[in-house]
């Protein structure tokens, strides 16, 4: 089923937690909403399942308008950060429950209620605790018995509000990849939201990135990656340094840095941001063609990465390297190195109407 976010607004007082938002989400697509607290991904979330109403807008469920339709009327399963599981009831109750309120006419046989439950929780790969009761599971145990209580119902859409956040990281990391499978094998229309940038990209098959209840960028996990919209898209996705100039007919000068960007060569002497990844960085203890100098300052080695910090011109500099590049050529902290971006994107000041182009060497 796809859904059809038409220029929703909400105000909760003075604070606009979503401002003129339309998104379309094609039937079958699992798309995350990113974005920091308070950027409106968790309102959006709850005004499509009829949680919240907005103040302006309309919500189409593969082109029927839901706008004033009851949660309950909307065929939308729910799972919630803290899993809302009923304590009183059995594992195997948690996930009949949905089938066992339905109305007299519309309510399952006992039989296929079990059918139906025992299918599920072995799709969640947990049939094994079907007489448990939540207290004794794991939080990542929880959290997939949510899941199975939400699909129960055989809903049209499948919505998750950080369904990971309250997990430890090495349970977070597994069931994402698991949420991700499972879509692959259910293909139930999903929308996500989380704060987690690794989370959205590595599970999602597009991602809306949110700030200040705007839509900043829509795009796959590789598109607002390499590609991002804005300076906010840029900084949000990952590490990056920032190295400031002016841009002056397709040129920038960049604090000794000396970029062609042709898409600038109309613009005259304007302030300019250049935005480059740590892994995006070339170093080199002998001097490279259009680089600078900096010191090293810091030496960190994270399993398979090294990730190096360089003071330059009263700013520190952010290198990664992959521990075999760093063990062919080492450097110590205290040394003098060069370095030069081998891709940069280069965005005018917000008072310029934020242009960008890129560099690649």
């Amino acid at each position: 089923m796809s859904i059809d976010i038409r220029n929703i607004s909400k105000r909760f007082g003075d604070f606009v937690a979503l401002d003129n938002v339309s998104l379309t989400v094609e039937t079958g697509e699992l798309v995350a909403l990113l974005g920091p607290s308070g950027c409106g991904k968790t309102t959006l979330l709850r005004i499509i399942a009829g949680l919240e109403s907005a103040d302006n807008g309309s919500i189409l469920f593969h082109g029927e308008d839901t706008t004033d339709q009851h949660v309950r009327d909307r065929q939308v399963g729910f799972v919630f950060q803290h899993y809302a599981l009923f304590r009183h009831m059995s594992v195997f109750e948690n996930v009949a429950f949905g089938l066992r309120v339905r109305p007299r006419k519309q309510r399952p046989s006992e039989a296929e209620i079990r059918k139906k439950v025992h299918a599920l929780l072995e799709l969640v790969q947990l049939d094994w605790l079907a007489d448990r009761y939540p207290s004794q599971l794991s939080g990542g145990q929880r959290q997939r018995i949510a899941l199975a209580r939400a699909l129960a119902v055989e809903p049209k859409l499948l919505l998750l509000d950080e369904p990971f956040g309250a997990l430890d990281a090495k349970v977070r990391k597994d069931l994402r990849r698991w949420l991700r499978q499972l879509h692959d094998e259910i293909h139930v229309t999903s929308v996500f939201v989380t704060h987690d940038q690794e989370e959205a990209l590595e599970v999602a098959d597009r991602i809306v990135v949110l700030n200040k209840g705007h839509i900043e960028q829509v795009g796959t996990p590789d598109e607002v990656y390499q590609a991002p919209a804005s300076p906010f898209v840029y900084s949000f996705l990952g590490n990056v340094n920032l190295f400031h100039g002016r841009v002056d007919h397709g040129w920038a000068d960049l604090g000794g840095l000396r970029l062609e960007v042709s898409e600038h060569a109309g613009v005259d002497a304007s302030q300019a941001v250049a935005y480059v990844r740590p892994h995006d960085i070339e170093l080199s203890r002998l001097p490279l063609p259009e680089s600078l100098t900096g010191r090293v300052d810091e030496v960190r080695r994270l399993g398979g990465l090294v990730r190096l910090v360089l003071a330059h011109a009263n700013e520190k500099v952010e290198v990664e390297l992959s521990r075999e590049r760093y063990l062919s050529e080492p450097v110590e902290e205290g040394e003098t190195v060069y370095f030069r971006p081998r891709q940069a994107r280069v965005f005018l000041s917000a008072d310029q109407g934020g242009a960008v182009s890129d560099y690649v060497i």
